[in-house]
């Protein structure tokens, strides 16, 4: 028997529930879970936002666990292994883009906590070929949010080919964006912050920003005219898109991260013009969360944490609500 914690309706309190998981699949893995990370996605979850949650919903997919099981097909997995699991507990393996090692753009990927039974418990079980092995030397504390935080952010710098002489800015410095500044930072770019907080412009330099700039003044963004190359996004609120667009250099690229649920108003000649490019990503595949690890190994980029006990799930979970976490909160054991 599992034990976890679930919602059983939107914006319901987390109440103690139990499961029965039934026999280990043939190409699965249990976790021990030792820390479970909280994101706002399981809140979109809890509260059925996207209109595909399954009550009772177990959250939590930024997951560190220790392997207590195999599947009888899995061969390059062994017990006692420490690994991480993100957003997707499983990918089909027979598609074109698992084919490709784009595993997170299948379409018949299994998300964690959508349909599936998340981390917010003492176990987990997901398909093998979903979970990644957490090198030594990662702190395992603040783990979780690299498997969705981390790797959100991260993706996008392979994806895209970003080099180290790029100038790069990130929109929001918050859970996802205080690691895009680490991983920017290390990977040699000119770095700068956007931010409407003044009270984190000194927190974003120590970060990794090399300049910052007020997000709320609109000429101070308007000298920045054709500064960057690459603009990562991470704010899932309306801004004016067409401001931020110009302060593009020809050939650059607004990319979202931040799930904005407003349609994007944007002039199109300032795109044709200037060649420029507007896109998203979700989070990466585990191939792309092996480097990602290795990066954050060798660059020593950790996410900022708050802890909290699995039994004070509902205490953290107000606090992510009422945007008072510094900047991700992990539940541990």
């Amino acid at each position: 028997m599992i034990k976890a914690y679930a919602a059983f309706e939107p914006q319901g309190e987390l109440k103690a529930f139990e499961y029965e998981p039934g026999d280990l699949e043939s190409n699965d893995v249990e976790l021990d879970v030792l820390y479970s990370g909280l994101c706002h996605s399981d809140i979109h979850v809890i509260d059925n936002d996207w209109g595909a949650t399954e009550y009772p919903v177990v959250p939590g997919h930024e997951v560190v666990g220790k392997i207590a099981q195999i599947g009888s097909n899995v061969s390059d997995l062994a017990i006692g292994q420490i690994v991480g699991l993100g957003w997707h507990a499983g990918f089909c393996d027979s598609c074109s883009m698992c084919h490709s090692g784009n595993h997170n753009l299948c379409a018949s990927a299994q998300p964690t906590v959508i349909g599936h039974h998340g981390g917010f418990a003492d176990k987990v079980r997901a398909a093998a070929n979903s979970v990644v092995v957490i090198p030594a030397g990662i702190d395992l504390e603040s783990a979780g949010p690299l498997f969705c935080a981390g790797i959100t952010v991260f993706n996008p710098l392979v994806q895209f080919d970003i080099k180290s002489t790029d100038k790069v800015a990130v929109i929001g410095i918050g859970g996802l964006g205080h690691l895009a500044l680490q991983f920017l930072n290390a990977w040699g770019c000119e770095v700068t912050a956007f931010t409407s907080s003044a009270d984190k412009r000194e927190e974003a330099l120590a970060l990794g920003a090399h300049q910052t700039l007020n997000s709320r003044d609109e000429a101070e963004i308007t000298e920045a005219a054709g500064r960057f190359d690459f603009i990562i996004s991470t704010v899932s609120v309306k801004l004016d898109w067409n401001l931020y667009l110009s302060t593009l250099a020809p050939k650059g690229r607004l990319h979202f991260v931040g799930a904005v649920l407003d349609p994007l108003d944007i002039a199109v000649f300032p795109l044709l013009l200037g060649q420029r490019s507007v896109s998203g990503s979700p989070v990466g595949s585990p191939e792309t969360m092996v480097k990602m690890l290795e990066f954050a190994k060798l660059h020593h980029i950790k996410p900022k944490v708050e802890k909290f006990g699995f039994d004070k799930v509902n205490e953290a979970i107000a606090r992510l609500r009422n945007g008072d976490a510094h900047y991700r909160i992990v539940l541990e054991r």
